[in-house]
């Protein structure tokens, strides 16, 4: 039966592939799988089929690994892909059956030895296609993985090639061509694990694209505020992760990442205290100044603040605590000893004792700019 078979082997390639292009919908698709192209691989699957049958020869599995791998990069579901499989050995087996018909010395029984050899032959090649079609699949997702990632660093350190546009990065990332976005920055507790895990797939969900890359000291994504409430829903995201994060303010062309990114890495070296929490760079422009010039601000804490800061530690802490309650309490003395629970010319003393101290006056506009930017310079800058 194989010889014969193996004669008409062009004829038999065609009508396997006619009949899976009517029976698995995606390789219907001329565009995606060529006739040509389907036509060759049925033809060269059913002749090393056919040589077993013939010549007993050894399972050659090799062009089902090449389909295997061929289909994962056309695209082709691997459902569909072993689905095809199927309908080209059904094929094959009918075929060998009425050829048996031809030949009176086929017996029964060499037929139905025949059925559980090419059923069984069915599942070899199936585990082929399925292996060949997997490891495929994974070297495609990390080139593209690979390339995105490069994509998205040349976003963030504004190194596109010539040959790559804003427009097309865009597009390859999956991310809308026009703003607004926002740049996002979070500190990394140890080396190589993630402080936002699962926030590209989460924003995903919500309708809102972005792209993420893990440095050693911080994960740092590019946010297309695709919708309305798409920072709302951002926001709400990074929050749940408990962890340090710093946002840039809006902007709309790609090109201005390195930019935003810098503005998000200061709204996250401007975020107070030790613990978890999301600074907007928007939210507090003075902190973000002090993170962006250290140095400067450490000179503007001494020149404003140097006195008072020489004080013993008790006064020095009781001191800074009442102009801290003041500023909070918009300048208000009764109002700042309520926070403090002290009488208000108790406020009020402190209050000229700093003047003294710092030489500069609560009243004059300037002055108080002073102290207050050097007094959050202070509770933000390490001591």
């Amino acid at each position: 039966m194989g010889a014969a078979l193996r004669t008409r082997l062009p004829e038999l390639g065609r009508r396997m592939a006619e009949r899976i292009r009517v029976e698995v919908d995606s390789y219907a698709d001329e565009a995606l799988i060529p006739f040509t192209s389907l036509r060759e691989s049925c033809e060269g699957n059913a002749d090393l089929l056919l040589a077993r049958f013939a010549f007993g020869a050894s399972p050659d599995v090799g062009a089902a690994q090449q389909t295997g791998r061929l289909r994962a990069e056309q695209g082709v579901p691997l459902t569909d892909t072993l689905h095809a499989y199927r309908v080209g050995f059904e094929f094959l087996w009918s075929e060998m059956v009425d050829e048996a018909r031809r030949h009176p010395d086929v017996t029964d029984s060499e037929l139905v030895a025949g059925s559980s050899e090419i059923w069984s032959l069915f599942g070899r090649y199936a585990e082929a296609v399925a292996a060949a079609y997997r490891e495929a699949s994974a070297e495609l997702a990390l080139r593209r993985e690979a390339r995105r990632s490069a994509l998205a660093e040349a976003l963030f350190t504004g190194a596109l090639a010539d040959r790559t546009t804003p427009r097309e990065a865009a597009r390859q990332l999956g991310l809308p061509e026009r703003g607004p976005y926002t740049v996002v920055a979070a500190s990394v507790p140890d080396p190589g694990q993630e402080p936002l895990p699962g926030i590209e797939t989460a924003l995903q969900r919500a309708g809102v694209p972005s792209v993420w890359r893990l440095l050693p000291d911080q994960q740092i994504g590019l946010v297309a505020l695709a919708h309305h409430d798409a920072e709302t829903v951002g926001l709400r995201e990074l929050r749940r992760r408990r962890t340090r994060v710093g946002v840039s303010p809006r902007f709309d062309t790609l090109r201005d990442t390195p930019q935003a990114l810098r503005f998000a890495r200061l709204a996250l070296a401007g975020l107070p205290g030790d613990g978890p929490g999301v600074s907007r760079f928007d939210d507090n422009p003075l902190a973000m100044l002090v993170a962006a010039a250290p140095a400067e601000a450490s000179r503007l804490v001494e020149v404003s603040l140097g006195p008072l800061l020489e004080l013993p530690a008790p006064e020095r802490a009781r001191l800074l605590r009442t102009l801290g309650q003041w500023f909070a309490s918009g300048g208000v003395a009764a109002e700042t000893a309520q926070r403090l629970f002290v009488h208000p010319n108790t406020v009020r003393y402190r209050l000229r004792r700093i003047e003294e101290l710092t030489g500069r006056s609560l009243s004059d506009p300037t002055s108080l700019a002073d102290l207050g930017a050097a007094l959050y310079a202070l509770r933000l800058l390490p001591r």
